[in-house]
């Protein structure tokens, strides 16, 4: 991808192709909230839900690592297709989204639809499975993958980690926050299959993971 893809902050957008470390975390209850981990480990970003795993939330924060908002994602009521919606800091009264996620048909296994508002329009389209840590998030108009979600390697003892640390790769240009408020989402539609023990996995180059 040669062009940026900037919809949070221009400084979300790295040169490169990019591995973050997402950790779900379990500060007051399990799963609880996320944190997200540069190539350097240092806190790239955190969100806190302060309540059950399976309390259905319809407020999502996005925040950097000093507890500022970046991103507000509203569900919206009522939606059969399961729609949320983007905005850009805490949202204004009267605020337009940036973008919105829903899924492309009322049948619960059919793909997600990610558009962005903005001149151009963008569309994206996930496909795969979050829960299992498995998806792409693909543009529509080249079918060209720009984020990937998929487990997390420990590189040190050729181990799968679990499913609440994995990896969130984005290709060179593409905006992490913007990436990262999807995430957000996602967990909220899919939630987590039952855990699964770790693996030994065949030898792959990966980031160790960065301490808690």
């Amino acid at each position: 991808m040669n062009n940026k893809v900037v919809i949070v902050d221009e400084k979300f957008c790295f040169p490169e192709e990019t591995h973050l470390t997402v950790h779900k975390t379990s500060v007051f209850f399990p799963g609880d909230g996320f944190i997200v981990y540069d190539l350097h480990g240092e806190i790239l970003y955190r969100f806190d839900s302060y309540g059950p795993e399976s309390t259905p939330k319809d407020e999502l924060v996005l925040m950097d690592s000093s507890g500022k908002c970046l991103l507000t994602i509203l569900r919206k009521k009522p939606s059969l297709h399961q729609r949320w919606e983007g905005y850009i800091g805490e949202k204004a009264e009267h605020q337009e989204p940036i973008f919105s996620l829903c899924r492309s048909s009322i049948i619960r296994r059919s793909s997600l639809v990610v558009e962005v508002h903005g001149d151009p329009e963008e569309e994206y389209h996930i496909e795969g499975s979050f829960a299992h840590r498995c998806c792409k998030m693909m543009d529509n108009s080249s079918r060209d993958p720009v984020v990937e979600i998929k487990r997390k390697v420990d590189t040190s003892t050729n181990v799968m980690l679990g499913k609440d640390v994995f990896l969130l790769c984005l290709k060179p240009g593409f905006d992490s926050a913007f990436a990262m408020g999807l995430v957000l989402i996602l967990d909220q539609i899919h939630g987590d299959d039952a855990d699964d023990v770790a693996q030994e996995v065949d030898p792959t180059v990966e980031d160790p993971i960065p301490p808690s």
